[in-house]
């Protein structure tokens, strides 16, 4: 079952194509992640799920209905979008930039009532940051404010979260962090919930499922196994990537890969078909 899809979606900057036909179902109660290269249109085919960008064909479904023809209050009520590298305001405490989660929620004067603070205070629990409610968020680390932002989206109370490269900029152990908060409110509360993830190993071992994109096209969707091997990934990024179990998840594991060169690249394509 799948509440959230698109149909024929095209999607393009000025006179230029990034995303063409695209057809697109999301389990639902599951964690999907998107990867590909640079500029392939992972971003581009988020914010336009996400209704921040206007599709040039097609549309974007939800719960049957295309997102445009609901409005932007119904929507955000039923759907959270972190960005890639939010910012925000000067001087909010981290309490005060999770209250703006309750804002879709709110009515007149938009006052908050005590059972907005109840999910507040849940949502700060939730992401481990209960301490930190008072502290501004410009003394916080990488790590710990990304969990803000995942609190704020959660304090919106939606079923589907998106969010564009979580783990940006983050070291090592803090995308760590960022990403079991993420699949612990998947495996315990069934939020289905969209990535665009760059590292590919992050990216299989988190997903149920996967979507790897080349030139605004899916080039192979289905389960980390089916995504995450050497024939799949040469296809998408021209790489020559050993590919192993993870011990500990039972997950593929990029080991190491190389480039390939012209000359293997015209074998392959010439030996292979093109992934559907």
């Amino acid at each position: 079952m799948s509440r959230l899809s698109t149909k024929q979606l095209s999607i393009g900057y000025e006179k230029r194509e990034i995303v063409s036909d695209l057809h697109l179902h999301i389990p639902d109660g599951k964690i999907t992640t998107i990867i590909g290269p640079n500029g392939c249109g992972k971003s581009t085919i988020l914010k336009t799920i996400a209704r921040i960008l206007q599709a040039s064909k097609g549309a974007v479904y939800l719960d049957g209905k295309s997102i445009h023809k609901q409005s932007t209050k119904e929507i955000a009520k039923k759907m959270a979008v972190l960005p890639q590298s939010p910012e925000a305001p000067n001087g909010l405490t981290v309490q005060e930039l999770v209250a703006y989660g309750r804002y879709p929620h709110q009515k007149g004067f938009g006052q908050l009532k005590e059972y907005d603070r109840e999910i507040i205070q849940w949502a700060l629990e939730q992401t481990n940051m209960e301490e930190f409610a008072e502290r501004s968020i410009e003394a916080l680390s990488g790590g710990q404010r990304q969990r803000v932002w995942i609190a704020m989206a959660l304090a919106q109370e939606t079923d589907i979260l998106l969010l564009d490269e979580p783990t940006t900029y983050l070291d090592l152990a803090h995308q760590l962090e960022v990403l079991q908060v993420l699949e612990r409110l998947n495996q315990d509360q069934k939020r289905t919930i969209v990535m665009v993830i760059h590292d590919l190993n992050h990216a299989a071992r988190f997903a149920d499922y996967m979507v790897s994109i080349r030139d605004g096209k899916i080039m192979k969707e289905g389960s980390p196994d089916d995504v995450m091997n050497a024939d799949v990934l040469r296809d998408v990024f021209q790489i020559d990537a050993s590919i192993v179990t993870d011990p500990r998840t039972g997950k593929p594991v990029c080991l190491t890969y190389d480039l390939i060169n012209q000359q293997q690249e015209q074998e392959f394509t010439n030996r292979v078909p093109a992934f559907a």
